[in-house]
């Protein structure tokens, strides 16, 4: 495999990581500062297991990072490409929605 097919591989494998709504909610959380899971399951409404599991998906992908803070194990955005991500695609298409 050539270094672009490689390079073309992590890129498929990282957008993947964001191809479920789940994970781009998680995503935007996360971009206000760094949660921990029971927080982000009242944010969602959704079980801590369930968001555990997207959340492991994002970290096995470098996408986010945690760090135990006390008791608790708080994530956050670790690829500074996220935020770019983020600014470029989610944020600009969710002010897009909000003018229509």
């Amino acid at each position: 495999m050539s270094k672009d097919e490689e390079i073309l591989e992590e890129l498929s494998e990282f957008f993947k990581a964001f191809s479920h709504p789940v994970r781009l909610k998680i995503i935007i959380n996360l971009m206000e500062g760094p949660q921990c899971v029971k927080n982000l399951g009242e944010t969602l409404d959704m079980s801590q297991p369930s968001i555990s599991q997207h959340l492991s998906i994002l970290r096995n992908k470098g996408i986010v990072g945690c760090r135990r803070e006390g008791s608790l194990i708080c994530y956050y955005i670790k690829d500074p490409r996220v935020k770019k991500l983020y600014n470029l695609l989610i944020k600009e298409e969710l002010s897009w929605q909000e003018k229509s």
